[in-house]
């Protein structure tokens, strides 16, 4: 096989005095060997140049050895050729390309490493200075190969200016680095852990001591996420001065557990304190809730325990909710007190025959939880009815009808179906009970008709319930009255007359009343005038103690007719004789006219003209002098049968007066009012 390259040679730039070493190997068959040429002649080898395995050494490199190289690998197959080019220079040392740090910050205590790397061909010697002063290694100080500078336990005497100074045959440079030396960053008061209950407010401290020449900043770090202060800012805030970090959070929830971190970081250092957190709120809802065995009045609930929001359940109640009650309710458990180490309980007391759901509410130290989702539907079992109607009571009705009442018992205290009432009731001081079936749930009464029932007797009453199960209890036996029979007699004494245009009194005398028939509810006055028909009659009551009524609104100068009965809840009696009367004519219309008023001292004397009656007015029998001060809400009224009068006058505030007719069908038109200046002005 001819030769074949497994490392070429490349073009080259080394300083002078440096060593060049240039590896140039080929394979073939058989072993290649090895020629080199500079700029196109053979390389002569002496003592600074070597060829060694076809690998090139130059020794203390000079500027003559600059050109072009080729390494040649040849075997009776073939020949290869690899060409480079070898650039040998020489430079003063410069940091410009490389210059040193300006500023270098560390704290009391730690290592600082100072470079010095200037760009020099050959490589610069170097030496250190610090304010003009020579650098020698000791235990702290260590001159590194790099021409590097190593100051170990860094003191604050340690800051200063550095200045690094470079040095070879052709020239001499130098860079300074600036050293400040800080006092190491230190957590005051580091948060703690700590134990706190929802909706609570806390502050986590982080305060710290550091250098005051740094500036410093604070991050805090939530279960490993950094805190953001605007996204969270209903719960977090950062409070206290420039050196605190203080976290506040505020209505604490239970997702705030976790692990709490304050993050100090300054340009030289950084410290770090950690505490956990932990929230304890109510528990979390119980969970699977089942109804495992139903009667007619017990229920055997489970369920599984939910969250206890780190603090542990101390008691259990349960609750219950029925197409009849108002939201939901707790109810009686065997045993009374669940403790949170129990998972099951049997409660007791329910109504037979009505559909229930339940949940439990878990409690701890801190409250009451969530409830647990509800359970299944769940109907209990058919009993026979145990509470019989309240209320039984009755009376009134038609005569020789026997009214019985009692207040319907609601659907969820029926206890099953086919439910209904078994009235039972007989004339007080018999044996016997007559019983009849009302199958209704919701009927409130029953009516008992027989031409035997007397009036107003007394009867002993009683209902009871019953289901597809069988009869349950009775109510208390009662006293209800059977129908009153109504009035039979008419009143007397029946007057009626006219009190003005438009109203009448009719009074009358008392009917005879028995206590044993029942209770007189009132009279009834029909009326009616003289063009109108008795039938269509109007009416007014009166209460059973009164003797008289005023009917009212009715036209003037009419003649009306009317009738008196009494009633009771039976109904009503006969009307007593039909009497008349005959409403008075209207008020005069004109009013009091020129109405004239002269003061000496505090008497006003007034005058006004005569008011004359039409012909189908009342006549004139006198005026009214209603006369008030302009505070006064009300009207002071001076009756007289002249045209004029005399009134004595306060003199201190005005006085507003007015004039009207009086007749016997009532008051005629006021004048215009009158008003009367303070006297005294």
């Amino acid at each position: 096989a001819k030769p074949h390259w497994v490392q070429a040679i490349k073009d080259t730039e080394a300083a002078v005095e440096d060593t060049l070493y240039w590896d140039c190997r080929a394979s073939g068959k058989p072993k290649p060997s090895y020629r080199w040429l500079k700029n196109g002649e053979q390389l002569s080898i002496e003592g600074r140049i070597q060829i060694e395995n076809g690998a090139l050494t130059i020794s203390n490199l000079n500027l003559t050895d600059s050109g072009r190289y080729q390494c040649i690998a040849e075997n009776k197959h073939g020949v290869i050729y690899s060409s480079a080019e070898l650039r040998v220079v020489a430079s003063a040392p410069d940091f410009s390309k490389s210059p040193m740090k300006k500023l270098i910050q560390v704290q009391i205590g730690s290592t600082v490493d100072f470079e010095c790397k200037p760009k020099a061909s050959p490589k610069a010697k170097c030496s250190w200075k610090k304010g003009g002063e020579q650098l020698h290694e000791n235990e702290r100080i260590m001159f590194l190969k790099d021409g590097g500078l190593r100051i170990a336990n860094v003191t604050k005497a340690d800051a200063g200016s550095y200045m690094c100074l470079a040095t070879n045959q052709f020239g001499t440079a130098s860079g300074s680095t600036s050293l400040i030396v800080t006092e190491p960053t230190r957590i005051t008061l580091a948060p703690s852990n700590m134990d706190v209950t929802v909706g609570e407010s806390v502050v986590l401290p982080c305060q710290v001591q550091h250098d005051p020449i740094l500036d410093i900043s604070f991050t805090w770090y939530f279960n490993g996420t950094l805190t953001d202060f605007k996204k969270d800012a209903s719960h977090f805030e950062k409070v206290g001065g420039s050196a605190s970090g203080d976290l506040m959070i505020r209505n604490i929830q239970l997702k705030h557990s976790g692990k709490y971190v304050c993050m100090v970081k300054t340009e030289v250092d950084s410290v770090a304190s950690a505490a956990d957190l932990i929230v304890r709120g109510s528990p979390g809802p119980p969970e699977h809730v089942k109804v495992d065995e139903i009667t007619d009045t017990t229920a055997q609930i489970s369920w599984q325990e939910g969250t206890d929001n780190h603090s542990p359940v101390t008691t259990y109640t349960i609750q219950a909710r029925t197409p009849f009650s108002v939201g939901w309710q707790r109810v009686t458990t065997v045993p009374e007190v669940i403790d949170g180490k129990t998972f099951t309980t049997t409660v007791v007391d329910l109504n037979p025959w009505v559909e229930y759901e339940f949940r439990v509410v878990a409690s701890n130290k801190i409250g009451g939880g969530e409830p647990s989702l509800p359970s299944e539907k769940v109907r209990t079992e058919e009993a026979v009815p145990e509470i019989p109607p309240s209320e039984v009571s009755g009376g009134g009705g038609s005569r020789s009808e026997l009214v019985i009442t009692w207040d319907p018992i609601p659907e969820e205290l029926q206890n099953g179906e086919g439910f209904g009432y078994v009235v039972a009731f007989r004339p007080s001081g018999t044996t016997t009970w007559i019983q009849t079936v009302v199958t209704s749930p919701d009927t409130p009464r029953y009516v008992f008709r027989n031409e035997s029932i007397l009036p107003f007797s007394p009867y002993e009453v009683k209902v009871g319930v019953y289901n597809n199960k069988g009869e349950g209890p009775f109510s208390s036996v009662t006293t209800v009255f059977s129908a009153e029979e109504e009035p039979s007699i008419a009143p007397s004494g029946v007057s009626a007359t006219s009190l003005s245009s438009s109203v009448i009194e009719v009074s009358w005398t008392a009917i005879p009343w028995k206590i044993s028939s029942g209770r007189l509810l009132g009279y009834e006055v029909r009326y009616w005038n003289n063009g109108g028909k008795e039938e269509s009659s109007n009416r007014v009551k009166a209460a059973g103690n009164e003797t008289s009524v005023r009917i009212t609104g009715l036209k003037s100068n009419l003649a009306y007719y009317t009738a008196v009965r009494a009633y009771n809840s039976a109904g009503a009696g006969p009307y007593s004789a039909t009497v008349n009367a005959t409403t008075k004519k209207t008020p005069p219309s004109q009013p009091p006219g020129n109405l004239v008023w002269n003061v000496t001292n505090s008497r006003v004397i007034l005058n006004w003209e005569e008011v004359r009656a039409m012909e189908n007015e009342s006549e004139v029998t006198g005026y009214k002098v209603l006369y008030r001060t302009s505070s006064q809400p009300s009207m002071n009224v001076l009756s007289t049968d002249k045209t004029t009068a005399e009134l004595l006058l306060q003199s201190n505030e005005d006085y507003i007066i007015e004039v009207k007719a009086t007749t016997d069908g009532g008051d005629g038109t006021s004048s215009e009012q009158i008003l009367i200046p303070r006297l005294a002005s």
